[in-house]
Order: C-alpha cells, then sequence, then structure tokens
C-alpha cells in the first residue's frame, strides 16, 4: 500500500498534464481528426478534413497581389491569407472557387461589392477577397444564422468575421471553416483559419463578430477545375 500511496503521489501532477493533452489541438489529435472525418460520407466533413490539414503547413501572410493561371491558380504554397486557406482546402476535394466567382463575376459583376475601383472581373484576386466569397457563398450556398449558439454551427460550414480595423487583410474581413475540437473536445465547434500567422486550429469562433454564416457544397462536376491541377504565380508591383 505504502509503494502504490509513493506512486500516486509522484503520478499526481502527471494526470491534469495528460488530461490537458487529450483536448489540445497537438498533432495526434489532428491525425485523428482528420481520419474521422475522411471516412465520412459528408462533403462538409471532408472539407473540415482538407481544412485541417492545412494547419501543416508553413504558410507566411502575404495579402500581395499575385498573377496566377486560370483555372486552378495559385499563389506559392508558402504564401497566402485567409481567403487562400479556404480557397485551397475546396480545391483540395475538386471545387475551384476562382473560376467559380470568376464566372459568376464575369456574368453579375454589378452584384458583388464595388470596393475596389475595378469595372470588371480579375482572375487573379477576386476569390481572394472575403467580400466576394461571402456574396458567392450567398448566391449559390445557403445562408444560416449568425448566432451566438453552438448548436447552429456544424463541421464545414463557413463563418466570416468583422475584426477589429487594420487586424487583418480587407479592412477587418475574416473567413474560417468550422472543424471539431481536438480529442477529449472534439463535440466543440473550432474553426481552422489565418488570421496572420499561418493556417490555425484554434478555439475562436465567438472571439471576432460573425458577419457571414454559409453553407456551400459543389454545384456541378463541370464548374470545377481538376483537384491536382499544378499552377504557378508570379507576383505582381
Amino acid at each position: 500500500m505504502l509503494v502504490i500511496g509513493i506512486g500516486f503521489f509522484y503520478l499526481r501532477p502527471i494526470i491534469p498534464f495528460l488530461q490537458s493533452q487529450r483536448a489540445e489541438a497537438t498533432t495526434v489529435n489532428k491525425v485523428k481528426a482528420i481520419e474521422t472525418l475522411q471516412n465520412s460520407d459528408e462533403f462538409s466533413k471532408k472539407l473540415a478534413a482538407a481544412a485541417l490539414k492545412r494547419t501543416a503547413e508553413d504558410v507566411e501572410y502575404d495579402p500581395g497581389y499575385y498573377d496566377i493561371a486560370y483555372p486552378g491558380g495559385d499563389l506559392p504554397a508558402n504564401k497566402g491569407v485567409s481567403t487562400d486557406l479556404i480557397v485551397r482546402s475546396y480545391r483540395a476535394l475538386g471545387v475551384d472557387l476562382q473560376q467559380l466567382v470568376h464566372e459568376d463575376m464575369s456574368e453579375h459583376f454589378r452584384l458583388y461589392p464595388q470596393l475596389w475601383e475595378r469595372k470588371g472581373p480579375d482572375r487573379n484576386i477576386d476569390h481572394r477577397r472575403v467580400p466576394n466569397l461571402q456574396r458567392y457563398f450567398s448566391r449559390f450556398g445557403k445562408v444560416l444564422n449568425n448566432s451566438h449558439s453552438l448548436d447552429d454551427y456544424d463541421i464545414g460550414d463557413v463563418v466570416t468575421w468583422s475584426l477589429p480595423y487594420g487586424a487583418a487583410e480587407q479592412a477587418g474581413s475574416h473567413i474560417g471553416i468550422i472543424v471539431p475540437g481536438p480529442g477529449a473536445r472534439s463535440g466543440e465547434k473550432w474553426v481552422v483559419h489565418n488570421i496572420g500567422s499561418g493556417p490555425k486550429w484554434e478555439d475562436k469562433l465567438f472571439d471576432y463578430e460573425i458577419a457571414g454564416h454559409f453553407r456551400f457544397g459543389p454545384i456541378r462536376e463541370s464548374m470545377t477545375a481538376a483537384a491536382d491541377t499544378k499552377s504557378g504565380a508570379t507576383l505582381s508591383n
């Protein structure tokens, strides 16, 4: 009994640590979450898995304008902002938001926010702007409540936020994807987003003012570029 008591005395400080590890955004918990989500037949779950995979990438926050290929164009893999995380996550599932947004803006340019003194669509940058993605998702996806109830949010939903002025690109516009929490917190709604330090898996859904809440899946195959399209990019001055 003495040995057991001594063992418990020394192990007791470790128990809270082990419990916390089961609830943290560790690599082990990330791998488990991705595996679970990928085994689902639901597009939304696979989208969440694709977003979580993005958190393994080292991405420098770069809102610069790039000349990129079309369709399937992208910045260098180590560059990007919050919208690029969304575009790359969808593209991993064969949905090319660059092409989809450009096609719709080409037909209905005046229905999109007129914030950049442009006279027409620009396939290099339009899909990389939060207001444009918001408008596209509102036109072709499901618009949901901007509530503060976790029950109103599902895995794979897209959320946009209004941040304090200057906190991110585009005068405070920000965007992310709803994913499950890690380990013992898997029943919670976390987000994958890039607010300046690369793609992160964080419990920050309600940390900022929610501006939009959408659910968007593929429309039709003919409107998407192949998921394995390889394209380069050139930075423009």
